[in-house]
């Protein structure tokens, strides 16, 4: 039998030869991590995950130890992930210090809806007034448009003071490479429109936004014999009622939507909150960076397991910083999972800022940086 010095003589050995084996490994998922980034691709891919445990417990022979086997190569797959993320982190942080956020008269600046809705007073509140602005119909077409290159900066509604989060912008936020530049609160007040010589007693059908109904119910449920019908948006309700030119149809819109349409205000500031507030996300292409940003935008989908959301939510006490909203949305055909929209007070050069993102990607299955900016 061999002496215990010559068997631990092998392990040091075989020990060396691995962490050699390691580094080369590690090396090619830094590669892996480049073609990520520059092809905007996910970290996290399961299905390749699976099939490379899958192959290897093919080809190892010793059934007793399988459960080891699928052990180890799990945890390797586990520290490739972290060191993924790293990468792609460092690499936003490298390229933020050089990206500024710009903009002259010859910007192109997109928003869902038209002139007098809310998004485009938010704009002009934002980029001021010589900038191009292009209205879509739809809040997809901004990020596509985006994408696409066709515009340089969009603007959506992301949460509203009195109705909470719009999820389909979260959702978009998940979906397209886009990233958070800047944002801006505007205060909304809706008001009743009709036709000139229209009366509230004239009225059976009501045009607006979803979100408009939300934050004008109480007044809404007075009047239960109306029939409420959304559409894309508060200022196109309006443009709408005009050309129909009908008694018997009013729009939920601003006061700015009444003079632009020349409307009558039937009944003013009907929503239920009196500071009922917007705020609206500025979205570019590129991350920028600024050392007087002062608010993180993060996207996370966390391990479907007991005290997986815990063990994030600890990292913004350890570094003492200031969690400012959470937002769960499930994520698509795999039931009863969540991706969950973070923002928090920090900026990303900062040490404890850096820790905080450091933790939270380690304990997270896929994690995207959404932006640094300054909060309004």
């Amino acid at each position: 039998m061999e002496s215990l010095d010559k068997l631990r003589n092998k392990i040091n050995k075989i020990d060396k030869e691995m962490v050699e084996l390691f580094q080369k490994r590690m090396s090619v998922v830094s590669k892996v991590a480049e073609y990520k980034k520059r092809n905007h691709m996910k970290v996290l891919d399961e299905n390749r995950e699976e099939e490379v445990i899958e192959t290897q417990l093919k080809n190892f022979k010793q059934n007793s130890m399988k459960s080891e086997i699928e052990t180890f190569l799990r945890d390797i797959m586990s520290i490739s992930r972290n060191l993924q993320k790293k990468k792609i982190v460092e690499s936003l942080e490298h390229d933020s210090k050089s990206e500024i956020m710009e903009y002259d008269h010859s910007c192109r600046v997109g928003f869902q809806g038209i002139l007098a809705s809310f998004s485009y007073e938010a704009l002009i509140d934002y980029f001021g007034d010589k900038v191009k602005t292009i209205g879509f119909d739809n809040f997809e077409d901004v990020p596509e448009s985006l994408e696409k290159g066709d515009i340089d900066y969009g603007i959506l509604p992301i949460e509203n003071s009195s109705t909470g989060g719009i999820p389909q912008v979260y959702d978009l936020l998940e979906k397209h490479d886009i990233y958070i530049v800047g944002e801006k609160c505007i205060k909304v007040n809706h008001n009743l429109l009709g036709i000139p010589g229209a009366s509230i007693e004239d009225i059976g059908e009501v045009y607006s936004h979803s979100q408009a109904f939300m934050q004008s119910s109480k007044f809404l449920k007075t009047h239960v014999n109306w029939k409420l019908i959304p559409y894309f948006n508060t200022a196109k309700s309006a443009e709408y009622i005009k050309k129909k030119n009908d008694r018997s149809k009013a729009s939920i819109a601003s006061r700015k939507a009444a003079e632009f349409y020349g409307l009558d205000i039937l009944k003013e500031n009907i929503n239920y909150n009196s500071d009922n507030y917007t705020r609206f996300i500025i979205v570019g292409r590129n991350m920028v960076y600024d050392r007087r940003y002062d608010k993180i935008s993060i996207l996370v989908t966390l391990p479907h397991r007991s005290g997986s959301l815990y063990n994030i939510v600890k990292f913004f006490w350890e570094n003492n910083l200031n969690m400012t909203k959470i937002e769960s949305r499930p994520i698509m055909n795999r039931p009863w999972q969540y991706f969950f929209y973070i923002d928090f007070s920090g900026n990303i050069m900062e040490e404890s800022t850096k820790n905080t993102l450091e933790g939270i990607k380690r304990e997270s299955s896929y994690f995207k940086l959404l932006g640094n900016y300054k909060e309004d």
